[in-house]
């Protein structure tokens, strides 16, 4: 049997959920991972009223639709990074430029995701963790390796407690390595499992988009990693160096085309999904394929069709024989 192909809700949640539903049926997915912001879940209410969570469970039976993951990458990026400004964008207006009020509300809605998720019938919230000193990325001024340091313990003293009501509740969160995050890239993924090697509900959502461009094969990411992921996020990247252009992205937004890297929908960009499967059969991952769509080049709900079948295409089963078994008398 294939894996589910889910949708991830992020980019759509300013659709009324009922309507996010029907197009994501329409357009050929089995579930969302549910995005717990905009007009899709509120977390709070998932974790404190029944008849909320009856409602959001009703909708998808309404479309024949599964949901294995919540996603809750912007309210889990209040709780490690320090004061923004750009914070504001994530939070209720009352807690605007309160960056203590800001993580404080971060924290306690991180721990209400972990309950609706257990109501809900979900097993993984995604999401991001913040970083503290991704400000330090290029070491100039000098950053110190007890700055560095200093700031993965941060995340850990930040996110034990949240933790801990994860645990309770047998949710996983699996962090997305990404930009802006603690882990963004191979070495400090390795690192921030280090920190929290005993945390069995710490551990990663998969996404290739946001390591191709750095230059890091996804797939070799996700076979020394395997053990640890919890969710797979199917999204693709394409670079497109020019010789003007830069991985940095010279400050211009996504979709332009004067930048270095930019992502695609699924198969117009670089990654290699068949390496991917592979990895993921060999290591008999069953989770769901969820496909993140970012395009900023392509009518979305064109390419959100476009994207299941593709996963539907990619998406193989392992073989059950040898294949040299019958070459014999």
């Amino acid at each position: 049997m294939r894996r589910m192909v889910t949708l991830f809700t992020g980019q759509w949640a300013d659709l009324e959920f009922d309507i996010m539903c029907q197009k994501a049926k329409q357009m050929g997915y089995d579930g969302l991972e549910i995005a717990c912001w905009g007009n899709h879940l509120n977390p709070s209410k998932a974790a404190t009223d029944e008849s909320y969570v009856q409602s959001i469970l009703d909708t998808l039976k309404k479309y024949d639709l599964k949901c294995e993951a919540l996603g809750a990458h912007i309210i889990g990026q209040c709780v490690g990074d320090g004061p923004d400004v750009r914070l504001n964008n994530f939070v209720p207006k009352e807690y605007w430029n309160k960056p203590e009020e800001i993580r404080n509300w971060a924290v306690q809605e991180m721990k209400y995701c972990a309950i609706a998720a257990k109501h809900i019938g979900a097993k993984v919230v995604t999401g991001f963790t913040g970083s503290p000193i991704w400000k330090y990325l290029y070491s100039f001024p000098q950053t110190t390796d007890a700055m560095v340091e200093e700031g993965f313990d941060e995340i850990v003293r930040l996110w034990t407690p949240i933790l801990d009501v994860f645990k309770e509740n047998g949710i996983k969160f699996a962090l997305e390595v990404h930009p802006g995050e603690i882990a963004f890239d191979y070495y400090t993924t390795e690192k921030i499992l280090q920190k929290f090697a005993d945390r069995e509900e710490f551990g990663l959502n998969f996404d290739p988009s946001h390591l191709i461009w750095q230059g890091i094969k996804p797939h070799i990411f996700l076979n020394d990693f395997i053990h640890k992921v919890y969710h797979v996020h199917m999204k693709d990247a394409a670079v497109t160096l020019d010789g003007k252009s830069g991985l940095l992205g010279s400050h211009f937004d996504f979709g332009d085309l004067r930048r270095g890297w930019n992502f695609r929908s699924l198969g117009h960009g670089d990654v290699n999904f068949e390496e991917i499967i592979r990895v993921l059969n060999r290591y008999n991952y069953q989770g769901p394929l969820s496909v993140e769509w970012e395009d900023s080049g392509m009518e979305r709900e064109y390419g959100g069709a476009e994207a299941a079948a593709f996963v539907k295409k990619v998406d193989f089963a392992p073989s059950n024989v040898k294949f040299d078994d019958a070459l014999k008398s």
